[in-house]
């Protein structure tokens, strides 16, 4: 991010944040649609109001390093919470797990099956979208699985890389990749898929994507962030996450 960029968004996130009760949250792309919901959720039980920008863990990680006045992230790894925490961007004892993803290979036509990994190689010159592994923790998975497939070489040339995981699902979405990695979230509701095909990648090809929160130092003494951290770990709201593929181990 340039220093234009950073500007800009610390201007337009201070602007936001006029309203004392008006959270300031940064989070994955993979959590959009949930984390949407449950600010909905979270807003009609209180006077809060929950403002979020989403994007790949590792951009919203630099941002937040150079000063963007985000008060919650929710990331889609451990690493990179663990990180503000060690250079001292985050307040002790506030990180936890608020979901482990999954990974899914997916095709949005309903009349192409998916049916494994074998599809990767059925055609040569399919594309292949995925989140930017350096930056995105479901890439980074993605590229696990693929190497764990010894799939590396039959790929080779073919990957097409989103900036975050909801670039991925658009290349996929839009018939730009036939193929594509994508998180469970983006494409399950209530244990099934809202549309095309796809392929449940087994979790033991990659390592777990345990996905952190943690409250930077900016909310350290924010109630209603702390509300928000309590509240998304409420029974109720990890039923929701469930319904969108989430899972807690």
């Amino acid at each position: 991010m340039n220093r234009i960029e950073l500007q800009l968004l610390v201007a337009c996130l201070w602007s936001l944040s006029a309203t004392a009760d008006e959270l300031l949250v940064a989070a994955a792309s993979n959590f959009s649609a949930p984390m949407n919901e449950l600010a909905l959720r979270f807003e009609a039980q209180t006077d809060h109001k929950v403002e979020v920008a989403y994007g790949s863990s590792g951009r919203l990680f630099a941002q937040i390093s150079n000063g963007a006045p985000f008060q919650i992230f929710f990331s889609a790894d451990q690493d990179k919470p663990e990180r503000l925490l060690a250079s001292g961007l985050a307040v002790p004892g506030s990180r936890f797990t608020y979901a482990t993803g999954a990974l899914v290979l997916w095709n949005a036509d309903d009349k192409v099956a998916v049916p494994d990994a074998s599809v990767l190689i059925q055609n040569s010159e399919l594309l292949i979208a995925l989140a930017n592994p350096r930056v995105a923790p479901y890439g980074a998975a993605a590229m696990e699985a693929i190497e764990s497939l010894a799939l590396s070489e039959a790929v080779a040339g073919r990957l097409v890389l989103g900036e975050n995981i909801a670039q991925a699902y658009q290349f996929v979405d839009s018939g730009n990749a036939p193929l594509g990695f994508v998180a469970k979230s983006q494409v399950f509701r209530d244990g099934r898929l809202r549309k095309g095909s796809g392929w449940e990648v087994p979790a033991d090809l990659h390592a777990p994507i345990r996905q952190d929160a943690v409250l930077l130092n900016s909310a350290q003494d924010c109630q209603p962030c702390l509300q928000l951290m309590a509240f998304v770990q409420q029974p109720e709201q990890r039923a929701l996450l469930a319904s969108w593929g989430y899972r807690f181990d």
